[in-house]
């Protein structure tokens, strides 16, 4: 309940099957036929599943056929039956209305449970004055009442909490289907809260059959006026506390005496006595709630109707699949028509090995030379690290002899068809010896035996050693050396001067030349000076030099 003023532009409580962007006229139509349909295979079942299991256990059987379970615990399994409508008319509202489950509860689309309370309170004085007054009511026989017997506190309370549990569902159940769901549905066509109410009181004073006509009278205008209170106070809490209110005084009256619960009598066999004192207080309990709505304000107008989600705003579901608009993928590889024949895609060529569709290489360094220890090219000379990987401490280049001999420039063999003869000595001049300003030094023209044996030198066919290149034999030159050639060991001649230092003094020709480091032995037992190699050309000073 809440106190606010009604929204205007709402709906009332026998419009509410109006209440959705998605409501047809053929809506309640087919919602009252699913729903009669499905509450009478409903009862079926449950008649024959607990038949079974009634004859399985033991009990008794009635002449009728079917199983005996006692006053108390087959009234219970009445009551249940019918309170089984209750799910069946929320499943219809939800899924076949198209609207939210609680608007058949209120308009405000719960359940409110303190205007529920009020009600309750207002349905007390009436259901408390009824069985007063129907005491000193006489029957057809013309006294106050029967000599029934009393059942016993302990059956009489036992049936009292089975009441109390499953009446007000099974109260419930038939209010939210006939002033529920039958009242929604008559107006959805019918704007007069006046037509709308007629159909569903017919139709719930028929459901109790056809008893005496003040019976029927009686059923007929506690329909009517419990869908004219649910209309004004907009939900059905009104109607349920009355009918429970109700139904809770007439099974507990019926249990209290022997056999009472057993009875086949329904409302609508009342008589007229009984029927004018339950119209009188059902008409109470209306006057009551009406006082109580005009101070409690109870909400009987709905929210506005919700508008229809626009089609940009609702979520996209694409309507041919995952791959619409196109045509469905026939595999992993899409829409296209080629298949991929192996691990390779489409394409015709397949891979013969790790190197894909090209030749294999030759070797483990693939289509390439090895490159080596210096890679793929070679290290320029003098490089040092990382230029070139260091083969020790000598670098790349070759270590000196083990003797200790400074290697200079290798001499050719000499001989008749080797470079170191005096034909070919012409043509490949030995290196040139620095220019000097006061012209060579006597070593320099000294003779020259034979020239100092180099490692890698061969011999000569004499068994003589092998001259230098451009040196010229005793034979076939002066005695003057020329330049390159190495000092005989008899007339050793001076090492090239350095650029960098100052000229030594030129020892005697006849004096022996002092054996250096590295100076390589003669064939006779002496020691012969090895000339050191000329500088290049472009490190020879421009200037003159000291003598």
């Amino acid at each position: 309940m809440t106190a606010t003023s009604p929204d205007p532009t709402g709906l009332p409580y026998h419009r509410m099957a109006r209440y959705s962007p998605h409501h047809r006229w053929w809506r309640p139509l087919l919602g009252t036929v699913v729903l009669v349909f499905g509450s009478v295979l409903a009862t079926v079942f449950l008649y024959i599943l607990t038949d079974g299991i009634g004859t399985a256990a033991g009990y008794p059987e009635l002449p009728d056929g079917g199983v005996d379970f006692g006053p108390v615990l087959g009234t219970g399994l009445d009551l249940a039956f019918i309170a089984v409508d209750l799910p069946l008319v929320l499943l219809a509202v939800l899924w076949l209305g198209r609207r939210p489950a609680g608007t058949v509860a209120s308009v405000t689309g719960r359940p409110r449970w303190r205007w529920l309370a009020w009600c309750l309170l207002a349905a007390v004085p009436p259901m408390v004055l009824l069985p007063m007054v129907a005491i000193f009511l006489p029957d057809d026989q013309g006294d106050g009442g029967g000599s029934d017997v009393w059942v016993g506190w302990q059956t009489f309370l036992l049936s009292l909490a089975m009441l109390v549990v499953l009446v007000p569902l099974q109260s419930a159940a038939e209010e939210y289907v006939f002033r529920g769901w039958l009242l929604q549905a008559a107006g959805a066509f019918l704007r007069s809260p006046w037509l709308a109410v007629l159909p569903q009181a017919v139709l719930f004073a028929a459901a109790h059959g056809w008893g005496t006509p003040w019976g029927f009278a009686d059923l007929l205008v506690f329909g009517a006026v419990a869908g004219l209170l649910t209309i004004r106070t907009g939900g059905l809490e009104a109607s349920i506390a009355l009918h429970a209110l109700n139904n809770l005084l007439a099974f507990g009256v019926s249990a209290m005496y022997v056999d009472g619960l057993a009875s086949d009598e329904t409302a609508a066999d009342a008589p007229w006595q009984l029927a004018l004192v339950d119209m009188a207080s059902v008409l109470l309990f209306a006057a009551i709630v009406l006082w109580l709505a005009r101070r409690r304000h109870p909400q009987n107008l709905s929210a506005p109707v919700p508008e229809p989600i626009p089609p940009h705003l609702l979520p996209y579901i694409p309507p041919q699949g995952a791959y619409w608009p196109y045509a469905q993928a026939p595999g992993a590889y899409g829409p296209y028509p080629q298949q991929a024949p192996g691990a390779y895609g489409p394409y015709p060529q397949q891979a013969p090995g790790a190197y894909g569709p090209y030749p294999q290489p030759p070797g483990p360094h693939g289509a390439y030379p090895p490159p080596g220890a210096h890679g793929a090219y070679a290290p320029p000379p003098g490089a040092v690290w990382p230029y070139a990987s260091a083969q020790g401490s000598h670098g790349p280049y070759a270590p000196p002899p083990s003797n200790g001999a400074v290697p200079g420039p290798a001499a050719a063999p000499s001989g008749p068809d080797g470079p170191g003869s005096a034909a070919s000595g012409a043509d490949e001049p030995g290196p040139a010896a620095p220019s000097d300003p006061d012209g060579p030094s006597p070593a320099a023209l000294g003779s020259t035996a034979s020239s100092p044996v180099l490692p890698g030198d061969a011999p000569g066919p004499d068994g003589s050693s092998p001259t230098a290149p451009g040196a010229v034999s005793d034979s076939a030159a002066p005695s003057s050396a020329a330049l390159g050639d190495a000092p005989s060991p008899a007339e050793p001649s001076s090492a090239a001067p350095r650029p960098d230092a100052p000229r030594p003094a030129e020892p005697s020709p006849a004096a022996p030349h002092p054996a250096a480091p590295g100076d390589a032995p003669s064939p006779d037992g002496t020691s012969r000076a090895v000339p050191a190699p000329a500088d290049p050309p472009s490190r020879q000073p421009s200037g003159p030099q000291e003598s």
